[in-house]
């Protein structure tokens, strides 16, 4: 007999989706500050943005990625920016895809939006960067 309580296909898939992209330790970490206030929230996530949009198949990771950061710097969403932009050594987006992208940030979206994005890029790269040189 089914399990009520066990997770579904979706989330499954989404879990392993979410980790692909963010990270075991990002994933780990969401997964231990959840408190029974904000689990439901953990699940809808990913379900829905994992384990449905993130996991077709018609774009890639790196796709994606490109996608999500625009978004993100268009709604002036700073952390997901940062998270979404760290999330690239996992995606395959390049630093020029991210250039691309809040190029057309800039445009569609505003300057104003584009330019902060550029700054969160370059301190979370910076950052990247000094990770990989220890």
């Amino acid at each position: 007999m089914n399990d009520p309580t066990a997770p579904s296909e979706r989330y499954l898939q989404g879990m392993a989706t979410r980790r692909a992209v963010l990270g075991d330790s990002h994933v780990d970490r969401a997964q231990q500050g959840s408190t029974e206030f904000d689990q439901p929230f953990q699940e809808l996530i990913t379900e829905a943005a994992w384990g449905h949009v993130w996991s077709r198949p018609t774009l890639s990771l790196r796709e994606r990625s490109i996608v999500t950061i625009a978004l993100l710097a268009a709604l002036g969403q700073d952390d997901e920016v940062a998270m979404h932009v760290r999330a690239t050594r996992n995606t395959g987006a390049t630093r020029e895809d991210i250039c691309e992208a809040l190029l057309h940030v800039a445009i569609y979206a505003g300057v104003p939006a584009a330019n902060h994005a550029i700054k969160i890029a370059k301190q979370v790269f910076e950052q990247m960067d000094a990770e990989q040189a220890a």
